[in-house]
C-alpha cells in the first residue's frame, strides 16, 4: 500500500512539474504582448489557471475568487516581485529599447513568478494542503529563493529555445 501511494505521489509530481512549465512557457510567451498592462493582467490570468490546474491534479477544490486572493497576496507583497513586472510592462511605452527591454525583463518575471507560484503549490498541496489552510506570510523566503531558481529555469529554457531553433535553421543553410 505504502508503495501504491509513493508512486502515485510520484507520478503526480511529475505532472505538476510539467504543467509547471507549460505555464512558464505561456507567460513567457504572453510578455510579447505589445500593451502595457494587459500583458499583466493575462500573465495572472495564466497563473490562475496554473492554480487550478494545480488544484485539480491534486483534487484540492478550487474558487477563483479565493485563487486570485491568494496570488495578489504571494506575487503582488513580494514588492521587488510585483513592483518589477509592473515596471517591465510600463516600459513597452518607451518607443524602440523601452519596448524590447520590457518584454525581455517581463518574460523573465513573469516566467520565474509563475514557476516559484507553481512549485509553492505543488508542494502545498503534495502535503495535503488546500487553499484555505494556505499562509502566503509563512512561504514567503521559500518563494523568493524559487523565484530565483524560477530565473535561472527561464534563462534555461531560451537557451534551449535559441540552441532548437539555430539546429532548424543549420540544415536549411546547407542546401
Amino acid at each position: 500500500m505504502n508503495t501504491e501511494l509513493e508512486l502515485d505521489l510520484q507520478k503526480r509530481t511529475q505532472k505538476a512539474n510539467a504543467t509547471i512549465k507549460n505555464y512558464v512557457i505561456a507567460n513567457m510567451a504572453v510578455s510579447l504582448v505589445p500593451f502595457p498592462l494587459i500583458d499583466l493582467v493575462v500573465i495572472t490570468g495564466i497563473q490562475l489557471k496554473l492554480l487550478h490546474s494545480l488544484a485539480k491534479l491534486w483534487d484540492v477544490p478550487f474558487k477563483n475568487d479565493i485563487g486570485k486572493s491568494i496570488l495578489a497576496s504571494l506575487v503582488g507583497s513580494g514588492v521587488p516581485t510585483g513592483a518589477a513586472m509592473t515596471m517591465a510592462s510600463a516600459a513597452k511605452t518607451i518607443p524602440m529599447g523601452g519596448t524590447a527591454a520590457g518584454v525581455i525583463s517581463l518574460s523573465l518575471l513573469s516566467g520565474a513568478a509563475t514557476y516559484a507560484v507553481g512549485k509553492v503549490f505543488a508542494q502545498h498541496f503534495a502535503s495535503g494542503g488546500t487553499f484555505l489552510d494556505f499562509d502566503p506570510d509563512s512561504v514567503r523566503e521559500h518563494f523568493d529563493n524559487l523565484l530565483a531558481e524560477g530565473k535561472q529555469v527561464v534563462a534555461d529554457l531560451k537557451k534551449d529555445s535559441a540552441s532548437k531553433e539555430s539546429s532548424k535553421e543549420a540544415p536549411a543553410a546547407a542546401k
